[in-house]
């Protein structure tokens, strides 16, 4: 190990032994039914016809990773997400299409983890048969209640009841069912939140993501706030909400393994942990964000911007940022603090070779003293109080 008195001296490259093939891959499928009022992401909606035109960039994209890092071989992948967007949206042949694409080009682990994300309203036997066929094996739905009355705050366009009536089918050929939901909607009850986990653990799935409801800049839900059309929940009962979440679901075998993830023994997200642990990985479409080789590039933010450069340039790399091995350091211990079992310190200096630990002791200091993080020996995690202050221990890591 290096003194921290030395860490300018180091070299800022690589970590020792060079940095790790990428084994995770993440798709955006940018097409949705129509924006919901908090979405910030790259969606497109009413755009159906370019779906063709998408999945030819998109096996542009695919076919460059695999000349880059793999020749004439696959891409080797323990993880695959496809996220959007609604990947589902796409029409059933298009699905298979794209689902053939990623066949051609990966070959995946003999314990992989294949997730596809799905609304209720898309879900269907037809559907579910070529996801399993092409060897989906967890299914992550866009539920966010089962209150019709909230998820028309939301704009959500299925009803509770499809939610339910999705889940229940998509169990039958998709053992992994991962649902989202979001709480502190304007207007809604601790005991509304509290009906809806009751809901949720009533039914098949065997992964919870749970998300305060926040208003991004640029959101029509921002635009609304302001004018005074939303009132956000206050912040007490939003906190209660979260903490109700943690109490219910831990009772009925969830296990909070992430600041808003809950899962049933080994249902964890394989392919999320990649980020949260900071190891590479590829990632394909609008908006994407990849990891590769100690050097993070984003493709283009506008889908339709991302298909006309990637089949007229073979490229859409919008923003590219060389990563020091001080800010690789900083962004695991940062994004791995969210975890629930938080992070080994040691395993962290031995990553990028130097005592990386020995530069935030201080920060891990003030922290300990307020009561929002636990360390024992090397290894630190947030306290019950800390998960709520989790954001700014992030933030002040990352420095």
């Amino acid at each position: 190990m290096t003194d921290a008195r030395e860490i300018a001296k180091l070299p800022t490259d690589a970590p020792p032994g060079g940095w790790p093939k990428p084994r995770a891959l993440y798709l955006h499928v940018p097409f949705c039914r129509h924006r919901c009022g908090y979405c910030n992401f790259s969606v497109l909606a009413g755009r159906d016809d370019l779906q063709d035109r998408f999945l030819n960039a998109v096996e542009i994209e695919l076919r460059r990773i695999r000349s880059e890092h793999y020749g004439d071989d696959r891409i080797e992948l323990e993880t695959l997400y496809l996220g959007g967007g609604t990947p589902t949206q796409l029409t059933l042949p298009r699905l298979q299409r794209l689902l053939g694409c990623l066949s051609e080009h990966v070959t995946l682990s003999s314990d992989y983890e294949m997730t596809c994300e799905a609304n209720p309203e898309d879900v269907n036997p037809e559907t579910l048969a070529v996801l399993s066929d092409a060897g989906v094996n967890r299914l992550s739905l866009g539920v966010q209640s089962f209150h019709n009355e909230k998820l028309e705050t939301l704009q959500r366009s299925h009803r509770g009841e499809e939610a339910v009536a999705a889940i229940q089918l998509a169990s039958d050929s998709i053992k992994n069912i991962s649902i989202d939901l979001i709480f502190a909607v304007p207007g809604e009850t601790l005991a509304q939140w509290q009906d809806d986990l009751s809901t949720a653990l009533s039914l098949p799935i065997r992964h919870v993501s749970t998300y305060s409801l926040t208003y991004e800049k640029g959101t029509q839900f921002w635009s609304q706030r302001r004018r005074g059309g939303l009132t956000p929940i206050d912040e007490d009962t939003d906190i209660k909400m979260y903490r109700w979440s943690r109490k219910l679901l831990g009772e009925a075998g969830f296990e909070h393994y992430e600041i808003s993830s809950f899962a049933k023994p080994r249902s964890r997200s394989r392919h999320n942990a990649v980020y949260w642990n900071g190891h590479g990985w590829f990632a394909v479409g609008p908006s994407a964000a990849r990891f590769v080789d100690g050097q993070r590039d984003v493709n283009h933010r506008s889908p339709t911007t991302y298909i006309k450069r990637m089949i007229e340039q073979g490229e859409a790399t919008a923003e590219c940022e060389r990563i020091s091995l001080d800010q690789h350091a900083r962004e695991i211990a940062a994004f791995g603090i969210r975890q629930i079992d938080g992070i080994d310190l040691s395993e962290i200096d031995r990553r990028v070779g130097y005592e990386f630990s020995a530069l935030i002791r201080p920060t891990l200091d003030s922290f300990e003293k307020s009561g929002i993080l636990r360390r024992r020996d090397n290894h630190v995690r947030l306290t019950a109080r800390g998960l709520l202050f989790a954001d700014t221990v992030e933030s002040e890591i990352l420095g």
